[in-house]
C-alpha cells in the first residue's frame, strides 16, 4: 500500500521507518507468497501491475475496515469514560445537586453528565437494570449487585414565610405549631411519618392545609406564606433566602442513599462523583436562622 500510494520504494519505506533494501525484500516475499506479480518497473521506479492494484483495493477495504473498527472502539471508550447518567430525587435536584456537579466538574471538566430527577422507585429500578450510573434515594436499597452508603444531611428545621410570627423564637417544637396552618408532605413519605410521629409523641396534630408530593412544592408554598413546614435543608435550599430557618426540636434525622452498581461501567467517575456528592452534603445555602436581640434574622442564608 506504501509503494502504491507514494510512488517509490524509498519513500515507502521511510514512511514505514524501515531500510529501502528491508521495503524491497518485503514486496519481493509478498511477490512469492501470493504467486503474483505485483509491481513493474519501469524508469526506475516500481508501477503497480493490474493484478497489484486489484490487490491493493482489496487490501485498502480491509483497512478500512480495521480503522472503522478502531474508531468505534474509541468511541465505546469515549462513551464508558466521559459519560455520566446521574438519578436524584426531585427534593435534591436543585441546589444541592448544582453543587454536587459543580465539585465533580472541578475535576472531570470534559465528562458529559446526564441528570434525571425522578421518584426513588423509579431510580432503583434504573439502577439495578444498570441504564442508570448512581442515584441518590430516600431509601436503600438491598440487592447483591448494589453498593448502597448514607448520604448525611444535616436534621430537619422549621421553615416558615418571612415576617411569621414566631420568627423570634430560637427554636421549634410541635407545640408551636399547634393550630398553625402547616404544608405537609403526602401521607406516604417518610418526612411525613417522621413529622407526623414527633407531633403524636406530643399530643398535638399539625393543622394541615396543603399536602403537595414534592419538596419543591412544599417550598414554594411556604415562601407564599401558606403555612409553615419542617423539612430537610437540602429539599428547602430552593426558597433559601424567601423564608426564615429555625432548628427544630426533637431532632428528626432524614438521611438519603447513594445507590451505585457493584460493577460500573465507569468505576472511577461514580467513585469521584460519590466523593462530591458527601463533600456537598457538608455544607447547605440554607440553615437556622440567627435570632438577635432585636429580632430574627431577615434571610435564612
Amino acid at each position: 500500500m506504501a509503494v502504491v500510494e507514494v510512488g517509490t520504494v524509498s519513500r515507502a519505506a521511510e514512511i514505514l521507518r524501515i531500510s529501502q533494501p528491508a521495503a524491497s525484500k518485503l514486496i519481493q516475499d509478498l511477490e512469492a507468497d501470493t504467486g503474483l506479480q505485483l509491481f513493474e518497473r519501469d524508469s526506475g521506479r516500481l508501477v503497480p501491475t493490474g493484478r497489484g492494484m486489484r490487490l491493493y483495493e482489496e487490501v485498502e477495504r480491509i483497512f478500512g475496515g480495521v480503522h472503522q473498527l478502531a474508531r468505534a472502539v474509541e468511541a465505546i471508550r469515549r462513551e464508558e469514560h466521559g459519560h455520566l447518567v446521574v438519578g436524584t430525587m426531585p427534593a435534591l435536584s436543585g441546589p444541592y445537586i448544582t453543587r454536587v456537579l459543580s465539585i465533580f466538574r472541578a475535576r472531570h471538566p470534559d465528562v458529559f453528565v446526564s441528570v434525571e430527577a425522578r421518584s426513588s422507585q423509579f431510580l432503583t429500578e434504573a439502577v439495578l437494570l444498570r441504564r442508570l450510573d448512581v442515584v441518590m434515594v430516600i431509601s436503600g436499597l438491598e440487592h447483591p449487585s448494589v453498593i448502597g452508603e448514607t448520604l448525611n444531611s444535616p436534621p430537619a428545621v422549621a421553615i416558615l414565610p418571612c415576617g411569621h410570627r414566631l420568627s423570634g423564637k430560637p427554636e421549634i417544637t410541635p407545640a408551636d405549631f399547634d393550630g398553625e396552618p402547616f404544608i405537609s408532605f403526602s401521607p406516604s413519605s417518610l418526612m411525613r411519618r417522621k413529622v407526623d410521629a414527633a407531633f403524636e409523641a406530643l399530643g398535638v396534630r399539625p393543622k394541615i392545609v396543603i399536602e403537595a408530593t414534592t419538596a419543591p412544592n412544599v417550598a414554594e408554598f411556604v415562601a407564599a406564606g401558606f403555612g409553615v413546614s419542617i423539612a430537610d435543608p437540602f429539599s428547602m435550599e430552593v426558597v433559601a433566602d424567601r423564608v426564615i430557618v429555625l432548628p427544630f426540636k426533637p431532632e428528626i434525622r432524614f438521611d438519603y442513599e447513594i445507590i451505585r452498581p457493584v460493577r460500573a461501567r465507569n468505576s472511577n467517575l461514580v467513585a469521584d462523583f460519590v466523593e462530591a456528592a458527601h463533600t456537598a452534603a457538608q455544607t447547605t445555602s440554607i440553615a437556622p436562622a440567627i435570632v438577635r436581640s432585636d429580632g430574627p434574622a431577615p434571610t435564612a442564608r
